[in-house]
């Protein structure tokens, strides 16, 4: 059995402020993000797997810290993952979660950018990457069997996959603050989460949606399109929305690339 795991770096444990997502604080974010993320292979092989591999998903995937990651893991590096199909995968899993943009109650919440994405829809759907990720993954059968994250981050999870297996690590005080629970107890979490998924992976449906699939990106100023617009002159543009068809999901930048 195979398993990936994508992570991310705003619903780690320990993270509790936005200033440790670059400055102040980060070196201890990574360094707990690869505490989480050894938590949830230690969980996958208990349960089962025979290989999982991991993707250090944030902002370009320089996140990892170098030699600490699970050895019985192997890392994908991003810019392979995305442009990859998933065949031969049995189940995902994702790490270090937060919610989509709006979220109310919800850690560091954004769609991709913070700063120029204010909402996505697939077929009319509002998603978050949690949901990018799902679909993507649902395009190869693969189903979503375990989020770590903050608590707004598990909700959504929880509400596009009936029976996903998720670890809450901290709640939301205010958007750019966050209570967290002890580092150990979010790696019993996580590790209990992953297990209990990766065993009941053949319970739980992979995510479809209906194709060819119309996604729509709002941004939240007009000119945030030009770039988009001059990159991708196949795009449909009115305002500060644009929209694209695909007529199937042959890898993750079918579902984010504008």
């Amino acid at each position: 059995m195979k398993v990936l795991i994508i992570t991310d770096l705003e619903g780690v444990s320990g993270v509790d402020r936005a200033e440790m997502m670059e400055g102040e604080g980060y070196a201890f974010a990574c360094e707990r993000l690869m505490a989480d993320v050894n938590a949830a292979v230690g969980g996958a092989f208990s349960a089962g797997a025979d290989e999982v591999e991991v993707v250090d998903g944030h902002c370009g995937g320089k996140n990892f810290v170098p030699g600490m990651l699970d050895k019985r893991a192997s890392q994908l590096p991003v810019s392979e993952f995305v442009r990859m199909p998933l065949w031969g995968f049995d189940a995902l899993m994702c790490v270090g979660c937060h919610a989509k943009a709006g979220t109310e109650k919800a850690f560091l919440d954004h769609t991709q950018s913070e700063n120029s994405w204010f909402d996505y829809t697939v077929n009319g759907k509002s998603y978050g990457e949690i949901g990018q990720q799902l679909i993507c993954a649902g395009a190869f059968s693969v189903p979503l069997v375990a989020v770590c994250g903050d608590e707004a981050a598990c909700a959504e999870a929880k509400s596009l996959v009936p029976g996903v297996a998720v670890a809450a690590v901290k709640s939301a005080e205010i958007r750019n603050r966050a209570r967290c629970i002890p580092g150990s107890e979010a790696e019993e979490l996580i590790f209990k989460a992953a297990a209990d998924g990766v065993r009941r992976y053949r319970e739980i449906a992979p995510y479809k949606i209906e194709t060819p699939a119309e996604l729509t990106l709002t941004l939240y100023r007009s000119d945030y399109c030009d770039y988009h617009a001059a990159n991708n002159p196949s795009l449909k543009r009115n305002g500060r929305t644009l929209t694209k068809t695909v007529d199937s999901v042959s890898c993750y930048a079918d579902v984010v690339v504008f």
